[in-house]
Protein backbone atom coordinates (compact mmCIF):
# COMPACT_ATOMS: atom_id res chain seq x y z
CA UNK A 1 0.00 0.00 0.00
CA UNK A 2 1.11 3.64 -0.76
CA UNK A 3 0.28 6.95 0.16
CA UNK A 4 -1.81 7.43 -2.78
CA UNK A 5 -4.02 4.78 -2.00
CA UNK A 6 -7.49 5.18 -1.24
CA UNK A 7 -8.35 3.86 2.13
CA UNK A 8 -12.02 3.70 3.02
CA UNK A 9 -13.10 1.49 6.18
CA UNK A 10 -16.89 0.18 5.24
CA UNK A 11 -15.84 -3.44 4.27
CA UNK A 12 -14.72 -4.21 0.74
CA UNK A 13 -16.21 -1.56 -0.83
CA UNK A 14 -13.20 0.02 -1.76
CA UNK A 15 -12.17 -3.48 -3.54
CA UNK A 16 -15.21 -3.25 -5.08
CA UNK A 17 -15.04 -0.61 -6.59
CA UNK A 18 -11.92 -0.85 -7.73
CA UNK A 19 -13.02 -4.66 -9.32
CA UNK A 20 -15.45 -3.19 -10.88
CA UNK A 21 -13.28 -0.39 -13.16
CA UNK A 22 -10.74 -2.96 -13.85
CA UNK A 23 -13.22 -5.11 -15.11
CA UNK A 24 -15.12 -2.92 -17.23
CA UNK A 25 -11.46 -1.90 -18.81
CA UNK A 26 -10.21 -5.11 -19.37
CA UNK A 27 -13.24 -6.09 -21.44
CA UNK A 28 -13.35 -3.33 -23.44
CA UNK A 29 -9.63 -3.99 -24.52
CA UNK A 30 -10.48 -7.38 -24.90
CA UNK A 31 -13.25 -6.34 -27.64
CA UNK A 32 -10.61 -3.52 -29.12
CA UNK A 33 -8.32 -6.34 -29.93
CA UNK A 34 -11.09 -8.55 -30.98
CA UNK A 35 -12.59 -5.50 -33.81
CA UNK A 36 -9.25 -5.14 -34.61
CA UNK A 37 -8.21 -8.68 -35.44
CA UNK A 38 -11.42 -9.73 -37.20
CA UNK A 39 -10.75 -6.47 -39.16
CA UNK A 40 -7.00 -6.94 -40.11
CA UNK A 41 -8.12 -10.87 -41.43
CA UNK A 42 -11.09 -9.21 -43.25
CA UNK A 43 -8.64 -6.98 -45.51
CA UNK A 44 -6.87 -10.24 -46.83
CA UNK A 45 -10.47 -10.39 -49.33
CA UNK A 46 -11.13 -7.87 -51.67
CA UNK A 47 -14.69 -8.47 -50.99
CA UNK A 48 -14.66 -7.89 -47.22
CA UNK A 49 -12.88 -5.10 -47.43
CA UNK A 50 -15.95 -2.92 -46.04
CA UNK A 51 -16.70 -4.97 -43.61
CA UNK A 52 -12.97 -5.06 -42.55
CA UNK A 53 -12.97 -1.12 -42.17
CA UNK A 54 -16.16 -1.30 -40.17
CA UNK A 55 -14.57 -3.21 -37.98
CA UNK A 56 -11.66 -0.95 -37.43
CA UNK A 57 -14.11 1.94 -37.02
CA UNK A 58 -16.03 0.08 -34.15
CA UNK A 59 -12.37 -0.53 -32.61
CA UNK A 60 -11.49 3.18 -32.92
CA UNK A 61 -14.39 4.31 -31.27
CA UNK A 62 -14.27 1.80 -28.48
CA UNK A 63 -10.44 3.58 -28.04
CA UNK A 64 -12.86 6.75 -26.86
CA UNK A 65 -14.43 4.24 -24.59
CA UNK A 66 -10.97 3.76 -22.46
CA UNK A 67 -11.13 7.50 -20.76
CA UNK A 68 -14.65 7.26 -19.97
CA UNK A 69 -13.98 4.30 -17.92
CA UNK A 70 -11.25 5.95 -16.23
CA UNK A 71 -12.96 9.44 -16.40
CA UNK A 72 -16.04 7.43 -14.38
CA UNK A 73 -14.22 6.15 -12.43
CA UNK A 74 -12.47 9.10 -11.18
CA UNK A 75 -15.91 10.72 -10.56
CA UNK A 76 -17.07 7.64 -8.90
CA UNK A 77 -14.19 7.79 -6.68
CA UNK A 78 -14.06 11.93 -5.61
CA UNK A 79 -17.79 11.22 -5.09
CA UNK A 80 -17.06 8.66 -2.34
CA UNK A 81 -14.15 10.13 -1.17
CA UNK A 82 -16.15 13.25 -0.37
CA UNK A 83 -14.37 15.76 -3.16
CA UNK A 84 -10.78 14.80 -2.65
CA UNK A 85 -9.18 13.00 -5.25
CA UNK A 86 -5.31 12.25 -6.02
CA UNK A 87 -3.59 11.30 -9.16
CA UNK A 88 -4.03 8.59 -10.43
CA UNK A 89 -1.85 5.23 -9.87
CA UNK A 90 -0.08 3.66 -12.53
CA UNK A 91 -3.08 1.27 -12.89
CA UNK A 92 -4.27 1.69 -16.38
CA UNK A 93 -8.16 1.42 -15.83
Amino acid sequence: MTDRDLTIRIGRDELIVRQRWEAASIANDFLIAVWFVIGSVLFFWESTTFAATWFFLIGSIQFLIRPAIRLSRRFHLQRIRGGQVQADSADDY
